[in-house]
């Protein structure tokens, strides 16, 4: 009856949900309105040339999809002709897959929960199992995947205490997601403990750790990362990077940088906004401002006080090439992103005090001595000061950020030993 009543209520409201996405959406982001059949489920069966079952995984956006990325290719490596299609819910995660992964995987939308739309997805795909990541925790495709025996596995799972609250409030729903759930990964057993509240078998339950933990340079960043420091000269003058920032932010972001150019003239912002349909507006922002800058985008970067980084698939190298970054939706309340990408890069973090989406990486990164936290943006340009007049101290921040990272790694490892027990045999 729950999922009746689920189900009804997403029937009524689907007007609004497409006018957002392709109306809304879709003006800021032409990546909206592409592929929009995917939405109710019309995959197409050419994303799969063989008759072997894919390994779907979902992954939202950005975030999930470079944080699966290192597991996927892991997965790959051991598993060289297994089909694996990556579904998201929006144009960047679409664009983080095809730069990370390339051609080596299908990917997709994943559709909306309707019940119609999720049953004609996962009868033209047949998945041999679904991998969810963190808590993308869909109760249809959950609950049909489940009636369909298909295996529904939920890795790096994360759940806090206000989301499991959230849950509580819809009690009967939430337990037909927690008896879909074949087996759940999660970061540590406070996370598990939660969900086990919710009504999850105990038995189904295993901790793995965070594989945002397991990310490790590639040769071929490192390489980029050194050109980008001769590029942007982080070795002569100092350097920040401002990643993942929102709306209001930027602004912030940009009032801070202003204080330390006082002290330090020479200094370099490199900031990447969170969405791309941002770029233009922080460009706005900048041409109105007192600051120089120029457009990563454009190649002709000429000593200008603020490079925007308006380009996908490079954040994480312009963070190593960064001497400290600062990760964004911190100083307003949209809890924060990723600081890992910066500290596998021995690059200090510095945050604001809202960080509640990585509540289970930013205490061990703090309490190791790799991330700083602000609360505002005059203490950041405070903090900013400090690292360019102390290069030590600035250099060392980054390498307990890096030292954070190796720590805790292993996750990767534990969640493939998972995957590998339900995936079909070769035939």
């Amino acid at each position: 009856m729950a999922r009746i009543f689920y189900s009804s209520a997403l029937i009524f409201i689907s007007p609004l949900i497409v006018f957002y996405l392709y109306i809304l959406r879709g003006k800021k982001n032409q990546g909206y309105r592409a592929h929009f059949k995917e939405r109710f489920g019309f995959i197409s069966k050419s994303l799969f040339t063989t008759k072997t079952k894919p390994l779907v995984f979902h992954c939202a956006s950005v975030g999930e999809v470079l944080a699966a990325t290192p597991l996927i290719k892991a997965l790959q490596k051991a598993h060289p002709n297994l089909n694996i299609l990556i579904t998201c819910n929006t144009p960047t995660g679409r664009e983080q897959i095809l730069s990370q992964i390339k051609n080596t995987v299908a990917c997709s939308y994943l559709p909306i929960d309707f019940p119609f739309a999720t049953a004609r997805f996962l009868k033209r795909i047949k998945p041999q199992a679904l991998c969810i990541l963190e808590t993308e925790l869909w109760p249809n495709l959950m609950a049909i995947s489940h009636k369909k025996n298909i295996p529904v596995l939920v890795i790096n799972a994360r759940l806090s205490e206000k989301s499991q609250q959230g849950y509580q409030k819809v009690a009967k729903l939430t337990h037909i997601i927690m008896r879909s759930i074949t087996v759940l990964a999660s970061h540590n057993k406070a996370d598990a403990e939660r969900f086990i509240e919710l009504g999850l078998d105990k038995s189904k339950s295993h901790v793995t750790g965070s594989i945002k933990f397991d990310i490790t340079p590639s040769d071929e960043q490192l390489a980029k990362v050194l050109n980008l420091k001769q590029l942007y000269r982080s070795d002569e003058r100092f350097v920040w990077a401002a990643g993942s920032t929102h709306p209001v932010e930027h602004e912030l972001v940009l009032a801070a940088h202003q204080q330390l150019l006082k002290k330090q003239p020479n200094a370099l912002l490199i900031i990447a906004p969170r969405h791309s349909e941002k770029f233009d507006k922080v460009a706005e922002h900048l041409t109105q401002s007192p600051l120089s800058f120029s457009r990563r985008s454009q190649n002709n970067y000429n000593n200008e006080q603020v490079l925007l980084a308006d380009t996908l698939g490079e954040l994480q190298c312009l963070y190593g090439a960064a001497n400290v970054s600062f990760i964004g939706g911190s100083l307003i309340r949209r809890g924060g992103h990723n600081p890992l990408e910066s500290a596998a890069f021995s690059v200090g973090v510095i945050t604001g005090p809202h960080t509640y989406n990585f509540d289970h990486v930013y205490p061990e990164l703090i309490k190791l001595k790799g991330a700083v936290v602000v609360d505002s943006n005059d203490e950041l340009a405070k903090q900013l000061i400090t690292f360019s007049q102390n290069t030590k101290a600035c250099q060392t921040l980054g390498i307990k950020a890096a030292q954070c990272v190796t720590k805790n790694q292993g996750a990767i490892q534990k969640t493939l030993t998972i995957i590998n027990q339900y995936l079909e045999p070769k035939p």
